[in-house]
C-alpha cells in the first residue's frame, strides 16, 4: 500500500510554507509519528511526521521549495516489512517506545541494534547517554567511527587521531562574509514591522511603576500558590490581568481598524512576545479575562516552552487583540515597542532596578520599572492611552484594586 505524505491544510492566512531539511531520503525505512521533514512557514516551523510504518518509496520536493496545502511531498510504501536488527537495518516501531526520536536517529546513524544497548531510562527507556557509553565500550577498535547529532562531532575514536581533529570549522584568516537567505519566519516579521511604520501613526507614552506592592505579594503567597497550582507565581500574570482591566476600561485600546471600519473586540485575547531560535514570535493567550493567575501562569510557561523548541502550532499565534512584550529580560531599560498588527496597541515591560522615590515626602529605595504603551493614533487619542497605562500602573502598585473593582 502507499500512503501519501501531504502538506497539511494551513489557515487561510497562511498560504505557503517553505520547506526545510529533509530529514530521511529515499529507501529509509520510517515509523509512524517520526519527523520526515520540516515546513517553515510565516508563523511556524511545522514538522511532517510519517503517518504509517514503511520505507520511503519517493520525494517531490526538495529542500527550499514552496509548497501549498495538499500537496504531496512523498510517498510511503507500507507493504516493505521493517524490521529491526543489525547492519543497515532501522530501528522498527516496536521499538519506539523504548527511544525517543533522536536517540533512535542515533541508533541508526550508528547501525546499531536498540538490543543491544543498556537502558538506564524508565521502563526500560534507552538514553543518548545509554547509546554514548555503548559506543565507548565499542572504542577499543580503533578506526570506528562514532557518529552524531552534527558533522563537526564526528571522530575517530583512536586517541592519537581524536587529538589532532578539529571538533570545530575554523574560518580561514582574513575578512568574510556569509551570505545566507531570510527565513521564511524573519521575513514575515520584518514586512510585518514595516507595515506597522507605514500605516499606523505610532506614538509611544511611558510612565513608571512601583513593584514593590507586587513583589511583597509575591514573596507573601509564592509558597502557598506553588503548593495549591503546582506552579510559581510570577510577574507576567499580574501585568496580564492588569492590562485587562485597563483593556475593559478603555475599549479603543483593544480594538482594530479594518478599511474604513473600526473592530472593537468582546473578547481579550493577549499576545505575549516570545524570543526563540527562529526569531521573535507572538503566541495568544486567549479569554485571558476568564483565566485565573495561576491559569496565566501555566499557559504562559506553555507557550515559552512550546516556542523554544519549536513545537507552537500555526493556531498558536492567530488572532490577538492586543500584546505585551518583555524587553526586560534581556536588560532594556527603555524602549518603544512596535505594534503587532492588525492590534492597535502594545505595552512594554523593562528591567526592574532599585531606585531612589519620593514617598509621603521622604526618599526611599524601591524597585521601580518604566513602563510604554505604543499605540495607534488614529483610532486611540493621547488621553486614553495615558490614562490607560496610568490604570496598569495603579493595578500593579495596589493588586488588591482588582478584587474591589477600583
Amino acid at each position: 500500500m502507499q500512503v501519501e505524505l501531504k502538506v497539511p491544510v494551513l489557515p487561510e492566512s497562511v498560504t505557503e510554507g517553505t520547506l526545510g531539511d529533509w530529514h530521511k531520503n529515499v529507501g529509509d525505512a520510517v515509523v509512524a509519528d517520526e519527523n520526515i521533514v520540516d515546513l517553515e512557514t510565516d508563523k511556524v516551523v511545522l514538522e511532517i511526521v510519517s503517518t504509517s510504518v514503511g520505507i520511503i518509496e519517493s520525494i517531490s520536493f526538495e529542500t527550499g521549495d514552496t509548497v501549498k496545502s495538499g500537496e504531496v511531498l512523498a510517498v510511503i510504501n507500507t507493504d516493505v516489512t521493517v524490521a529491526q536488527g543489525t547492519g543497515n537495518q532501522k530501528v522498527d516501531e516496536t521499538s519506539s517506545n523504548k527511544a525517543s526520536p533522536a536517540v533512535r536517529k542515533m541508533i541508526n546513524e550508528n547501525e546499531l541494534s536498540i538490543d543491544e544497548i543498556k537502558p538506564s531510562g524508565k521502563k526500560g527507556a534507552v538514553l543518548k547517554k545509554d547509546v554514548e557509553q555503548h559506543l565507548q565500550s565499542k572504542s577499543d577498535t580503533p578506526e570506528q567511527i562514532i557518529k552524531s547529532d552534527t558533522p563537526e562531532q564526528s571522530i575517530k575514536s583512536d586517541p592519537e587521531v581524536s587529538a589532532k581533529a578539529p571538533l570545530i570549522s575554523v574560518p580561514a584568516a582574513g575578512r568574510n562574509d556569509r551570505r545566507v537567505p531570510m527565513s521564511r519566519l524573519r521575513a514575515r516579521i520584518a514586512e510585518r514591522l514595516k507595515l506597522a511604520q507605514n500605516t499606523a501613526a505610532l506614538l509611544t507614552t511611558f510612565n513608571e511603576v512601583n513593584l514593590k506592592p507586587m513583589m511583597d505579594t509575591r514573596a507573601n503567597y509564592k509558597d502557598a500558590f506553588e503548593k495549591a497550582h503546582g506552579v510559581k507565581l510570577g510577574m507576567m500574570s499580574f501585568f496580564t490581568r492588569a492590562a485587562v482591566e485597563a483593556l475593559k476600561r478603555f475599549p479603543a485600546v483593544n480594538a482594530s481598524i479594518d478599511g474604513d471600519d473600526i473592530v472593537y473586540h468582546d473578547y481579550f485575547d493577549i499576545g505575549i512576545a516570545v524570543s526563540s531560535d527562529r526569531g521573535l514570535v507572538v503566541p495568544i493567550l486567549r479569554d485571558a479575562d476568564q483565566l485565573s493567575y495561576a491559569d496565566i501562569e501555566k499557559e504562559i510557561r506553555s507557550m515559552g516552552a512550546r516556542a523554544r523548541d519549536g513545537k507552537l502550532g500555526i493556531e498558536d499565534l492567530i488572532g490577538g487583540t492586543f500584546s505585551i512584550t518583555n524587553g526586560g529580560v534581556f536588560g532594556s531599560m527603555l524602549s518603544t515597542p512596535i505594534l503587532n498588527p492588525p492590534q492597535s496597541a502594545i505595552l512594554g515591560m523593562h528591567t526592574i532596578q532599585k531606585r531612589p522615590v519620593v514617598i509621603d515626602d521622604e526618599i526611599v529605595i524601591r524597585p521601580m520599572m518604566y513602563l510604554a504603551v505604543t499605540y495607534d493614533h488614529r483610532i486611540i487619542d493621547g488621553k486614553d492611552a495615558v490614562q490607560f497605562l496610568v490604570t496598569i500602573k495603579n493595578v500593579l502598585e495596589d493588586p488588591s484594586r482588582l478584587l474591589l473593582g477600583i
